[in-house]
């Protein structure tokens, strides 16, 4: 009996080729529904029977798009085929990547609470300015 050989990393480098191709196979599409969509991860399952494509949208609706994106997964598919030296190539299956929304989100959130901090600090007054020294407002 032959044994396989486990090439280390190999789900990885397959999916990072997959990440490659797929952004050019994209496109290529002529579907108006796809913005400007952007390949950020893929994640291959370990027999590469199906692999997750997270994209982002930098124009467009994201839901068409990806809408778009998986009625297109099997054109992808067979493009994926002729580019791809592997036996398996995986079934597409397109999922809206919201880490760059998020963050953006994340990122409003922290300046406008700094901005909050910043006003509050210069409308509170220091400690001991408007009373004689040595004296507190608990002690008048």
């Amino acid at each position: 009996m032959r044994h396989k050989r486990v090439i280390p990393n190999r789900s990885f480098r397959v999916a990072d080729q997959i990440q490659r191709d797929l952004a050019e196979l994209i496109r290529e599409l002529k579907d108006p529904r796809i913005g400007m969509a952007t390949v950020n991860a893929v994640e291959v399952t370990p027999d590469y029977a199906h692999a997750k494509v997270f994209f982002s949208v930098l124009v467009g609706d994201p839901v068409e798009t990806g809408e778009a994106l998986n009625e297109a997964a099997g054109f992808l598919r067979n493009g994926l085929f002729k580019r791809l030296q592997i036996h398996t190539v995986p079934s597409l299956h397109f999922h809206y990547d919201r880490t760059i929304e998020r963050a953006a989100e994340l990122s409003a959130l922290i300046n406008k609470a700094n901005a909050t901090r910043a006003l509050d600090d210069e409308l509170a007054p220091t400690p001991d300015s408007d009373l004689p020294a040595g004296k507190t407002e608990a002690s008048e």
